[in-house]
């Protein structure tokens, strides 16, 4: 009963402030640009802000470990499925399918994976690690998908010899993201101590970053169709999404975690656990920053939410100490 009393305090606070955006949408408070502002807002400024802080503060090198490896296994083949289910049964272009692959292997471990973890781990180390690799590995996969198929979308190169080529070599300057990490790994590695003012303004800046998102996904879900192409995402397509991230991407680190690698029991329940959390809200500010059809990111965030409560407290019960 505590454990489920913790879980549904991890979660109160997302229902709550996408409740919140929900209801100013609906009065048309902030007025009809609000969604758009709201997102560039945190893809541009407090999302980078976060992601420099919480990089340049960190030691990258847990990576090597067994658990990280088994977690990211999950992640690789669960995301690449659903990039391969949206492209040849759904007919999503390679743009949407980065956001199918990402709602379903892109996992809440922030503001949702520290609190589970402190209550049924004992400790946040593992799914720090989480972060950190998808952060680093699994968001510059995504971005650079999301880029090229935009820039495919709208047309071939930019006219010269060399300009697809060169697009990708400069999108690190161009995506304020990936630029973000970069310089809080040149940071993390070179151990240079930043000022205290510096890094205080960087986490002020990043603590708006989630309840912003969180405000934005409330505000789309009010006014009508998603924002982007036109084309809603189905209930079959959100379905399977959903499916993949709640069922196949903690069945698949069950299976590489405990009988492939032969990880302890704690190390399981760790994997499993952070495989098992519902889809971040960063698929949908990708989504609404690059201009695509919203709606698959927005259902497959709020549904996973919804469905991850289940999968969590089995996950908790089924591989935890005997109690």
């Amino acid at each position: 009963m505590a454990d489920m009393h913790a879980l549904l305090s991890a979660f109160a606070p997302i229902w709550m402030l996408t409740a919140a955006g929900y209801a100013v949408g609906r009065s048309g408070l902030l007025g009809a640009q609000a969604e758009a502002v709201l997102g560039r807002f945190v893809f541009h400024v407090a999302m980078p802000a976060a992601l420099f802080g919480m990089v340049s503060g960190s030691r990258p090198a847990g990576f090597a470990h067994l658990p990280v490896v088994a977690f990211a296994a999950a992640t690789a083949l669960v995301s690449g499925l659903g990039y391969v289910v949206a492209r040849r049964f759904f007919g999503r272009g390679r743009a949407d399918g980065a956001i199918s692959g990402m709602a379903s292997g892109y996992v809440n471990s922030a503001n949702l994976g520290i609190p589970v973890a402190v209550q049924v781990l004992g400790d946040a180390s593992f799914v720090a690690q989480v972060i950190l690799f998808q952060v680093l590995l699994v968001s510059p996969v995504i971005l650079t998908l999301l880029d090229s198929g935009t820039r495919a979308a709208d047309g071939p190169g930019d006219g010269r010899p060399g300009g697809g080529l060169r697009r990708m070599l400069t999108m690190p300057v161009r995506n304020p993201v990936i630029m973000a990490s970069l310089l809080g790994v040149a940071v993390s590695a070179t151990g240079l101590r930043l000022p205290a003012a510096l890094t205080h303004s960087c986490d002020l800046l990043g603590a708006a970053a989630v309840p912003t998102a969180l405000v934005t996904l409330g505000l789309s879900l009010h006014g009508g169709p998603a924002r982007g192409t036109g084309r809603v995402a189905g209930r079959a397509e959100a379905g399977t999404a959903v499916a993949l991230k709640t069922l196949a991407q903690p069945l698949a680190a069950f299976l590489v975690a405990g009988p492939l690698l032969g990880l302890p029991d704690h190390q399981v329940l760790a994997v499993v656990l952070c495989s098992a959390l519902p889809t971040a809200q960063n698929a949908f500010v990708y989504a609404r920053e690059y201009g695509l059809d919203t709606g698959l990111a927005r259902d497959s965030v709020v549904a996973s939410t919804v469905v991850s409560m289940a999968t969590l407290s089995f996950a908790a019960w089924a591989l935890g100490p005997a109690r």
